[in-house]
């Protein structure tokens, strides 16, 4: 791997060189529909699992879209996974074998993932009314958990230690201690410089108290290892109480990855001691000693392996290669196609230059031989470059959103219907009749957060749920957004419908790692082969105070691309997008209006049913002279707004965006500007955040800048935080006032 690397054959690579035991003790005690949550490391669990060929491995280090079955080149090596769902989008059945949910890179990142993953087999244990036929064997599955030492001083590993034990969840942590984070040493890192004496107070007392165990075992001691898993496993499987294995002694020869060296920051005599103690080593002798081999049995063992493993090693490079050398051979040929100039002498001289070329880099002579040749039209060589474009752009960019039949974006519009005697009712009441319903009818539906069971939430959205349907299916959490969010894609990816509550939009920030680091790239970063279809519930705008009444839309937008953002601007709305989520298999976002649970809203009749079609905006007001783009609780003013400017003779047209993204796929804001000729977008993010989005969505996309008779306009919130207090709040969020006095300016033009 390392030679690999730095002859340039792969670009960065990380191994397990020094981990190895401790994982063959551990693949012992895994049983089919357990599951992993891993960070970079770890494939010798999949050779010890045979879940993956020795010649996988390299095609992901070599990032080999077509052969890596781990991430279809799109993750470094170290990342693994296995499939969870068909070509189709159809769920495979789990309990066939063992699953490794989709690695990431960022440190603790799997924790929380791993406690929803851990916590569905809670849920399936103790659910009688669940189908459980491709998800569970009543709870018996265990997730698997591991993290390297120095990622333990991450929060998100406190905090979903603190949750497993409370929550009491099947969930086995497992901590590869090697002294070191890369070159920082444990003793700056962790108190008592060991995980396991910190996390003392976490074991249980007796066998009546609630806990988590913890052994500590050197990972150089295989039999000892064996027998820890063993005994671990069995009793975490059987009672469901976590359990962490801190496994001390481990060493790195290789150093953190094949970008350094570890002789830099390690004394020679701790290079001495990792020679001796190298696990591989020790187990060797181990071997020796107790006769389960000779040396000659061993020596011919080893032998073996490294011939295998070169073969596997060549096998995954030629199998890389073939394509791309079809590739040059192919623009060699469109070489010959080409009037003979000095463009065309450059090229054939520069292919001779290549040593193992990738495509991107035959496709950059192919384009810049098109530059060259500039005035001049040769289809064959536009061809080549388009064909290559569209494969590679498909290639890395597909699986961004659900292509599955139950995609989101497939969901059928069902508009809502109203009775003659509709009844009027607050805000709150219509998100609460719509759970109501929803939890009766959708078994696997899951409802919980900060103060969403016994009181119904801060805005009663949920109140007398817990007691209708349970403490199993609507209940509380602590304040732990981080979690709370990974609580629910680990159950999300077992066949579950959670939605998960965070308090208020100002909080995601707690949360946003788990968001945008694994849930809004967990299908993309497994080519389409993993999902979960998560909701995450919350409300946010205009309301009071710096921390409640926040709009930063273009964090959202910056960092969540994979989920649907969606920005209801009345509850009636909120459950349109909450039943088309609930029918499709992506996850998604939903923002309810925080002033808006106690506005009244007539009720619909068919709660149950209806639906709103994701990135497609509606027309909340006609007008003919101006269009307003906007979204939320925005809408609101803008409708009053433009109710107030009909009075003087001015027609104004209001969009509702309605979700974020994915934005207006049907262009429907541009043909509002074949109207009106004048565009202002208006909502309540700081200067240059969504609605710059939004207008770069309108002019440069949609080509609405053709459609424009005046300079497009953005009426935003203030840079700073809106302050508590009226006027703090008027100053900081655009007012009726403001919209009515813009637009006048802007049709005096």
């Amino acid at each position: 791997m390392r030679r690999d690397v730095l002859t340039g054959r792969a670009k960065f690579g990380v191994s397990d060189d020094g981990k190895e035991v401790y994982q063959v003790a551990m693949a012992k005690s895994y049983q089919p529909g357990d599951w992993r949550a891993d960070y970079y490391r770890g494939h010798t669990l999949l050779l010890a699992l045979d879940l993956a060929k020795p010649e996988d491995l390299f095609a992901q280090l070599y990032a080999d879209p077509e052969n890596d079955p781990l991430s279809a080149g799109r993750q470094m090596n170290g990342h693994h996974m296995t499939p969870i769902t068909d070509a189709e989008g159809r769920w495979l059945n789990q309990r066939a074998g063992i699953n490794l949910s989709s690695d990431i890179s960022p440190t603790g990142g799997q924790m929380a993932r791993a406690l929803g993953l851990a916590y569905a087999s809670k849920v399936y244990r103790e659910a009688d009314h669940l189908e459980q036929p491709a998800f569970s064997r009543e709870g018996e599955e265990v997730c698997f958990c591991n993290i390297g030492d120095a990622s333990t001083s991450e929060g998100v590993f406190w905090e979903t230690l603190n949750t497993a034990g409370v929550l009491q969840v099947p969930l086995a942590v497992t901590v590869a201690d090697d002294g070191y984070g890369i070159s920082v040493p444990t003793e700056y890192q962790t108190i008592k410089s060991s995980i396991s004496k910190a996390l003392a107070g976490f074991v249980p007392e007796d066998d009546h108290q609630d806990g988590m165990a913890v052994y500590a075992i050197k990972g150089w001691d295989y039999p000892t290892l064996c027998a820890a898993y063993q005994t671990g496993i069995e009793n975490l499987r059987k009672n469901h109480q976590p359990a962490l294995f801190h496994i001390t002694e481990l060493t790195q020869p290789q150093g953190h990855s094949t970008s350094g060296s570890h002789e830099r920051y390690k004394s020679k005599q701790r290079l001495q001691w990792e020679k001796e103690y190298d696990c591989n080593r020790q187990f060797r002798l181990w071997m020796l000693a107790t006769g389960l081999a000779d040396e000659e049995e061993l020596q011919a063992i080893e032998a073996k392996a490294k011939a295998d493993t070169a073969a596997a090693r060549e096998r995954a490079w030629q199998n890389l290669r073939r394509p791309i050398k079809a590739l040059l051979n192919q623009f060699q040929e469109v070489l010959t196609q080409l009037p003979a100039s000095p463009a065309t002498a450059a090229s054939r001289k520069a292919i001779t230059t290549l040593r193992a070329p990738s495509r991107s880099e035959i496709l950059t002579l192919a384009r810049q031989l098109k530059f060259a040749l500039y005035g001049q039209d040769f289809p064959i060589l536009n061809d080549f470059i388009q064909a290559e474009q569209q494969l590679l752009q498909t290639r890395y960019g597909a699986h961004h959103l659900s292509e599955s039949p139950r995609a989101a974006l497939r969901v059928p519009a069902v508009a809502p219907e109203f009775a003659d005697d509709a009844h009027v009712v607050t805000g709150y009441e219509v998100i609460n009749r719509f759970f109501d319903q929803a939890l009766a009818r959708i078994p696997e539906l899951y409802v919980f957060g900060e103060d969403v069971g016994m009181i119904g939430g801060v805005n009663q959205g949920l109140a007398g749920m817990q007691q209708k349907y349970g403490e199993h299916r609507v209940f509380d959490t602590g304040i732990r957004e981080w979690t709370i969010v990974g609580q629910a894609i680990g159950m999300a990816m077992r066949g579950l419908r959670p939605v998960a509550e965070i308090q208020y939009l100002d909080y995601l920030i707690y949360a946003f790692s788990a968001l945008s680091d694994d849930l809004a790239t967990l299908r993309w970063r497994t080519n389409g082969q993993q999902q979960a279809p998560v909701i995450i519930r919350t409300r946010g705008h205009r309301l009071e105070g710096i921390w409640h009444s926040g709009s930063p839309m273009s964090v959202l937008l910056g960092g969540l691309r994979g989920i649907h953002i969606c920005v209801p601007r009345n509850m009636v709305q909120a459950v349109g997008m909450y039943n088309t989520l609930l029918q499709g298999d992506d996850p998604g976002l939903v923002i309810e209006c925080l002033n808006g649970y106690r506005l009244k809203e007539t009720l619909p009749e068919n709660l149950a049913t209806l639906t709103v079609p994701l990135g497609v905006p509606e027309v909340v007001h006609p007008g003919t002279d101006l269009t307003i783009v906007t979204y939320g609780s925005c809408v609101r003013i803008a409708v009053e707004a433009a109710e107030r400017l009909a009075t003087v003779g001015i027609a104004v047209e209001v969009v509702d965006v309605q979700t974020l993204w994915p934005f207006d796929l049907e262009h429907r804001i541009s043909a509002s500007l074949r109207k009106t000729n004048r565009l202002l977008v208006v909502d309540e993010d700081v200067p240059g955040g969504a609605a710059a989005y939004i207008t770069q969505h309108i002019l440069e996309e949609q080509q609405g800048y053709f459609q424009l008779d005046t300079q497009p306009a953005t009426l935003t919130g203030t840079a700073h935080r809106p302050p508590y207090g009226d006027d703090g709040n008027y100053v900081s969020k655009p007012s009726v006032e403001d919209i009515v006095e813009k637009v006048l300016a802007m049709v005096a033009e």
